[in-house]
């Protein structure tokens, strides 16, 4: 999943009929479904742009999309209030339904503005319902519509899925499915907390070689990987493409292995791809592609950060992988890319949760 660091023009306000409530009931549906409230007509004319915008496709190794467009009709947008993900579309200059929508539910300045400014584009969060997500994208004409639509799709999938990774931190971070003595540990011993739900095991605790590995269901047909390494007196010259590829394919070959050490891991050339974006205030590269094996036979997607701190002058890079063949895997490495940017070193933790998190510690049920 593309992350994009973007100064995004986006207003999150908007004079819709209804307000906002804070007690209304969570939004409902799936994470990778967006209902589009657009008439018919107008939607064939923008159905491909839509397309591109949205149902981006990535690689696992299989195509998936990371989302799924539905439209929805506008007379018939009272059964999709509920749902987490909502864009209502149609050119200003439109007869339309949902032309005369947008008109009810903005005001003339806004209407304005999304008439002359080819970036402006307008989102209103927990409308209907909580952590909900509702755009709307509107031009003069459906020419200049198109043209946004496809001007601006990198920011209009960055703000779904950061709502989307926001709703899944809440169903993910809860204190009962947390196994906080492994977090309390690599706190005391290394300087760094992640997040780590019960189900996951310290399966390598490397303090040599600064590498640690958790293991879900190892064994199974639905396994996930994460390491964290990191190197100290390290500069911000590591932070390319080739560095990171070199760091992993070197850190996987050690630590990636099948059981009689005949095989290792290695990343897939072919499907790699870095990007620059922002983490937790950090510059760090976003790298996401599929690991193989170095004899072939297996394999699946990964994701990868890696950034440098300053304080500690440490390069880390944080690693989430999947094997699950029988599965569609878009979820899961949503779900391990959250775990992730769970990541903080101790110079961004409070004294008082790191003395939590440190008293938890009760080595004899680490492993």
């Amino acid at each position: 999943m593309k992350k994009f660091l973007i100064a995004l023009s986006i207003f999150s306000f908007i004079y819709f009929l209804n307000g906002c409530d804070s007690s209304r009931k969570p939004a409902t549906g799936f994470e990778d479904e967006i209902f589009v409230i657009a008439d018919s007509i107008e939607f064939e004319e923008l159905k491909v742009a839509l397309q591109d915008a949205f149902e981006v496709e990535i690689n696992t190794p299989l195509p998936e999309k990371l989302y799924t467009i539905k439209r929805i009709s506008s007379n018939q947008i009272e059964k999709v209030k509920n749902k987490k993900n909502i864009l209502i579309v149609a050119p200003l200059n439109s007869d339309s339904y949902t032309s005369q929508y947008i008109k009810t539910i903005v005001d003339s300045t806004i209407q304005k503005r999304l008439e002359t400014d080819s970036d402006f584009i307008v989102s209103k969060y927990d409308l209907w319902a909580k952590n909900q997500l509702v755009t709307v994208l509107s031009a003069a004409n459906m020419q200049e519509l198109e043209f946004k639509i496809l001007k601006n799709k990198d920011n209009l999938l960055y703000i779904y899925q950061k709502i989307s990774d926001k709703r899944l931190k809440e169903s993910l971070y809860a204190p009962r499915y947390e196994r906080q003595a492994i977090e309390g540990l690599l706190l005391r011993d290394y300087g760094w907390l992640i997040y780590v739900q019960a189900d996951y095991k310290l399966a390598k605790n490397d303090s040599k070689n600064n590498f640690v590995w958790l293991r879900r269901s190892p064994g199974s047909e639905m396994e996930r990987w994460i390491f964290i390494h990191w190197i100290d007196n390290a500069t911000p010259e590591y932070l390319n493409a080739d560095s990171i590829k070199a760091i992993r394919n070197r850190i996987t070959k050690e630590y990636y292995q099948v059981r009689d050490d005949t095989a290792y891991v290695v990343l897939v050339d072919s499907f790699f791809t870095t990007s620059e974006i922002n983490f937790n205030e950090k510059y760090a590269l976003y790298t996401q592609g599929l690991w193989d094996l170095n004899i072939k036979g297996m394999g699946g997607p990964f994701v990868n950060y890696t950034f440098y701190d300053e304080k500690s002058k440490r390069l880390y890079m944080l690693d989430g992988s999947i094997f699950a063949p029988k599965y569609y895997k878009r979820n899961l490495i949503q779900q391990i890319d959250v775990i992730l940017q769970s990541f903080l070193t101790k110079d961004e933790i409070s004294k008082e949760r790191a003395e939590d998190l440190i008293d938890e510690i009760d080595e004899s049920i680490l492993y």
